[in-house]
């Protein structure tokens, strides 16, 4: 998860940020509440993470109606959903926050699933804007807020995990089909 950070968000590490990838297992591992997903690809590489906590979003830097509208302990928070470059397109994606979403859903204590993204991240902003609905885009605030977007994802999928999923990653015999995604320490 480090890499991503230099490579494909071009911030670097920035604690206030990025603590977490530092120490995933404290963040999402300790807390039963929360999770981490890491897919596999038949070499044994990491080609995908996904994780859930329930921390809301904090104000600042998010909107303060943001803040009051995710508070914590109520809600899933989508974090860290990134596929490699090469695994993209296949729908490993959409599969780990189906997981994700199952994994909140059977929490019982969610009440709603947030996230938030960088829209000048390739293909992030389509991506979520095709599984929920933006409830706050910053780049209209005046001076452009952070420029990130807010999203609200529904809880439960509105259709089946299969039905997400491009024929070729349902099998898993597939070529380069990557595993599916596995909870770390669950």
């Amino acid at each position: 998860m480090l890499d991503t950070v230099y490579r494909d968000f071009g911030t670097g590490y920035v604690p206030r940020w990025h603590r977490d990838i530092i120490d995933p297992a404290a963040a999402y591992l300790v807390p039963d509440r929360h999770t981490l997903l890491v897919a596999l690809d038949a070499d044994g590489e990491i080609v995908g993470t996904g994780a859930l906590d329930s921390r809301g979003p904090l104000h600042p830097p998010n909107p303060r109606h943001i803040a009051d509208r995710y508070p914590s302990g109520e809600t899933a928070q989508l974090r860290r959903v990134y596929v490699r470059p090469g695994h993209r397109r296949r729908g490993l994606a959409r599969r780990l926050v189906a997981e994700l979403l199952a994994f909140a859903a059977a929490d019982g204590g969610y009440r709603a699933v947030y996230l938030h993204t960088d829209p000048t991240v390739e293909g992030a902003e389509g991506f979520w804007r095709s599984l929920g609905t933006v409830v706050h885009d910053e780049r209209e605030d005046p001076g452009g807020g952070n420029g990130v977007v807010h999203f609200d994802v529904p809880l439960v999928p509105l259709v089946p995990l299969d039905a997400l999923l491009p024929a070729a990653a349902r099998s898993p015999h597939a070529p380069h089909a990557p595993h599916a995604p596995h909870a770390i320490g669950r």
